[in-house]
């Protein structure tokens, strides 16, 4: 028998800063709430705090990894274990390139964490921990449990978040969410659901973590119909499809929805067929998808992405001018980024277009730097043309004109959201680019004497 007293939960940043963008890591609550009872839990959040000194020396750590963060996250997990702390290691990156992450931990959790999270526990305190588990991708939401005391004490964004279903109906060529949920989207129960919404706070913001809210017609009419008494303000990512359907529309008005965030991708229809998103105008042109949300008092948080073959400088630069002239409220601007699992990178990769294969454990990259060489700029053109239209977007000019804007056409909540989201959005993005992942003061933590 190995005791098991003490677990640290570690949610690292990109590098050894503090980010003030920082929202819950949900996945670490559901770590907590399925841990026994006897065990102490400690939360360690890289992007509030840093990693103390004084960590008593946990009986083992558990890590949950993004691809940005993976390089942070090994060194992390390098130095736990350096001091004789066991270390798991799980999430989206993890679970795309298990090998990669045992290089870094004695065990490796691919998928979600239920089922296999009570499994690893009794096995570590039988002294016969696994290398791998791996969860049942069909498993049934029907018990998904959140333990939000973990959170206690913490300063992070004032935004509440919840999921009610997990993987997309499609299958988009930039996105590795296939390789985490190969089977499509699983929804919880929505009695137990709302009985979790119904006792968070009503005065913040909820949002909805789902990749794509609206997993078919009838879940979404019933989740509307349960969640609207509450009377709740929320946002959400949704596909841009649910603007073919005005009364859907405005069922989520009526509903509570206050901001959608939208991936409109690109305004080349080229490029929409290359990433398997074709079906983006099928709600008509993008004005009139702007519109549609704005007369319905929901405020558009959208996002473009470039570098795919058909882009130009001048496809970064109209999109900018676009999402300007269209009014939204939030926008992202960003270069492609091939992730791990995508069937992007793989192709990229055999077309021998990656300039850093690896480029997230690459001590040489930069974040917001090139990655690949697209067909019709350079690689450089591709990363300073993005962070330029991300910076003229986020101008304080413009932004003072979206809050006064909102302050016509929205109510307070809204007014206030959009104005801290183009605040922090205008700080990180400054912040962030150019930097080198991982980097940041040394380590704070070093082998026991």
């Amino acid at each position: 028998m190995r005791p098991l007293r003490c677990l640290s939960l570690i949610r690292p940043n990109m590098g050894d800063w503090r980010a003030s963008d920082a929202l819950t890591p949900l996945s670490l609550a559901i770590l907590a709430a399925r841990t026994p009872a006897d065990v102490a839990i400690r939360l360690f959040d890289e992007r509030l705090e840093a990693i103390p000194l004084d960590d008593d020396r946990p009986d083992l750590a558990a890590i949950t990894v993004e691809t940005f963060t993976a390089l942070r996250a090994y060194a992390i997990a390098d130095a736990y274990r350096a001091r004789g702390v066991p270390v798991v290691l799980g999430g989206y990156h993890p679970s795309a390139l298990p090998e990669e992450a045992l290089r870094h931990a004695d065990a490796v959790v691919i998928g979600d964490a239920e089922g296999s999270w009570e499994t690893l526990i009794d096995d570590f305190r039988q002294g016969r921990l696994q290398r791998i588990y791996t969860s049942d991708s069909l498993r049934p939401l029907n018990d998904v449990r959140l333990d939000y005391r973990l959170f206690a004490g913490k300063r992070y964004a004032p935004v509440q978040l919840v999921q009610f279903g997990r993987g997309c109906r499609f299958v988009c060529d930039f996105c590795s969410i296939r390789t985490f949920y190969p089977d499509g989207v699983r929804t919880r129960p929505l009695t137990s659901f709302v009985d979790e919404l119904a006792k968070l706070d009503r005065k913040r913001l909820v949002f909805f973590v789902d990749d794509n809210l609206f997993s078919s017609r009838a879940q979404i009419d019933a989740l509307l119909h349960a969640i609207t008494p509450l009377r709740l303000r929320w946002a959400c990512q949704i596909s841009i499809d649910v603007a073919r359907d005005d009364a859907l529309l405005d069922r989520l008005r009526e509903a509570g929805c206050r901001v959608a965030l939208i991936g409109f991708e690109s305004l080349e229809p080229a490029n929409l067929k290359q990433m398997g998103k074709s079906w983006n105008k099928v709600s008509g042109s993008y004005l009139e998808v702007v519109k549609k949300f704005h007369a319905r008092g929901i405020a558009l948080y959208g996002t473009f992405i470039f570098g795919y073959d058909h882009d130009t400088v001048d496809s970064i630069r109209r999109s900018l001018d676009f999402a300007l002239e269209a009014r939204l409220d939030i926008v992202n601007l960003n270069p492609l980024t091939p992730t791990p699992g995508s069937p992007l990178h793989a192709r990229l990769h055999a077309e021998g277009r990656l300039l850093r294969p690896q480029w997230w454990t690459d001590p040489g990259y930069r974040y917001g730097a090139p990655i690949f060489t697209p067909r019709r700029m350079s690689a450089q053109e591709l990363a300073e043309e993005c962070f330029a239209a991300r910076r003229a977007f986020y101008a304080w000019r413009h932004i003072a004109a979206r809050i006064a804007r909102s302050a016509l056409r929205f109510d307070g909540f809204q007014t206030a959201i959009i104005a801290l989201a183009n605040h922090i959005s205008r700080r990180e993005i400054l912040r962030k680019q150019y930097r080198a992942l991982g980097s940041g003061a040394p380590l704070p933590l070093s082998p026991a004497p």
